[in-house]
């Protein structure tokens, strides 16, 4: 088997030899007629030659012509690719600007909104008639109502700060132990801690409810007493 393989590799590489023989030969042949022809058409050889000469010239020149296009090109492609870049680059900062600018709007609703409480809040701190309308404590009198509000517009205060990064947990949980060593305060915390028991843990506010946790855990640990 191996012998036939050999013997069929040794016949088509001698066909491609001579394939390569013949179109050679028949190159040369065809060159030499057009050559001939050449020279006929142009009145001879010396003729032809000069022809030949100043076509040599002019195709120097094309050349040149041709390495300058070249060159144009290039510095086209180089220029459309800076363009591409700086476009690139200012998509990305417009898409930077309308980030931040939503996040400026979000941020302004969150403070109106916040406004718009606090406004109810102090409504309710000062007419007892609209605290029952909206009485989170309904079985406390109305003077620790007033308490209970105003403990928990501090407590928003501090969340609003949370939320704009302007204070870190670290200092957050130094004013909640400072927050929590008030009786009042402990008052509205255990007043409050079921209905924030449910906040989510990813949110600011459920973050925040476990900082204040973890301050009423320090200060036990120190022996501050629970409110009665």
């Amino acid at each position: 088997m191996d012998h036939r393989r050999f013997g069929r590799a040794l016949l088509w590489g001698v066909a491609a030899l001579l394939g390569v023989a013949l179109v050679g030969a028949a190159s040369v042949v065809i060159s030499g007629w057009l050559l001939t022809g050449v020279e006929e058409a142009n009145g001879g050889r010396r003729e032809a030659a000069e022809r030949s000469a100043v076509g040599d010239y002019f195709g120097g020149i094309s050349a040149v012509f041709s390495g300058l296009a070249l060159l144009l090109l290039v510095f086209t492609l180089l220029f459309q690719q800076q363009e591409l870049r700086l476009q690139r680059e200012e998509l990305r900062l417009q898409r930077q600007e309308l980030i931040f600018s939503r996040q400026e709007l979000r941020r302004s609703a969150r403070a109106d909104l916040r406004a718009l409480h606090v406004q109810l809040t102090e409504m309710a701190m000062d007419d007892p008639t609209l605290a029952a309308v909206w009485n989170d404590y309904p079985d406390e009198p109305h003077e620790v109502v007033r308490q209970h509000l105003f403990a928990n517009l501090v407590f928003g205060h501090y969340l609003l700060f949370y939320e704009w990064g302007e204070i870190s947990e670290e200092e957050l949980l130094e004013y909640a132990r400072t927050l929590l060593r008030s009786p009042l305060f402990q008052r509205y915390w255990e007043a409050s801690r079921g209905a924030k028991e449910g906040l989510s843990p990813d949110s600011h506010e459920g973050r925040l409810f476990r900082i204040f946790e973890q301050a009423i855990r320090d200060l036990q640990g120190r022996g501050t007493p629970r409110p009665p």
